[in-house]
């Protein structure tokens, strides 16, 4: 049984529904990681998914193979990548840049003293969700619709609605972790460039 939070018990019978007609075992499996850390499977959870997917193949992932996300928006679509591929923030795999697109970059370790490395970029992309017009009305916002209308649309999409090209990322250079004391406050920070003042106390 999937935990499904704060939610009628009419639509969890509707999200079993739904969950049973998810044919795929490794997206069934998928999911069934997802739903537990994520609370729910939402439309964005789902989409983090099927963008995970493109990129492993894409790029050739391997089973175990570390890979960096860049994810541009902070709801939902993250979670997928850290319970699946293991990219956190915690461990430097993860960065989110919240600029509220449906977008995310995906790229494997750089090779040893390589300045870049090639990445992926995908978007859920509105000129194909137009070929799906209640999925189109939910990404543009123009109509209210709760998961359980959004989520078989996608299932059924799959890639349909994706587009995604390679893109060169560089290799940012490890700099030397420097411990600071604020002026201001007194306490420790680590400190970036050559800043008097912790985070806390620039605000």
């Amino acid at each position: 049984m999937y935990k499904l939070n704060k939610n009628s018990d009419e639509e969890k019978r509707q999200m079993e529904t739904i969950l049973k007609q998810v044919k795929d075992p490794e997206l069934r499996s998928q999911i069934e990681k997802v739903v537990p850390f994520h609370g729910f499977l939402t439309s964005g959870a789902l989409i983090g998914i099927q963008m995970l997917n493109i990129a492993r193949r894409e790029l050739d992932v391997q089973n175990g193979e570390r890979i960096y996300v860049t994810c541009e928006t902070k709801s939902c679509m993250p979670d997928p990548f850290q319970i699946l591929a293991g990219a956190t923030i915690g461990n430097n795999g993860l960065k989110i840049m919240n600029f509220g697109k449906m977008a995310v970059t995906v790229n494997k370790q750089a090779p040893e003293g390589a300045n870049n490395v090639k990445g992926i970029r995908i978007i859920l992309d509105p000129e194909k969700t137009k070929d799906y017009p209640k999925l189109h009305a939910w990404f543009l916002n123009t109509e209210k619709l709760p998961h359980v209308e959004v989520l078989p649309i996608l299932l059924a999409a799959g890639e349909k609605v994706y587009s995604w090209k390679f893109v060169d990322i560089e290799v940012s250079v490890r700099k030397k972790k420097r411990i600071r004391c604020c002026k201001n406050c007194g306490e420790m920070f680590i400190q970036h460039d050559n800043e008097l003042l912790c985070g806390g106390c620039t605000e």
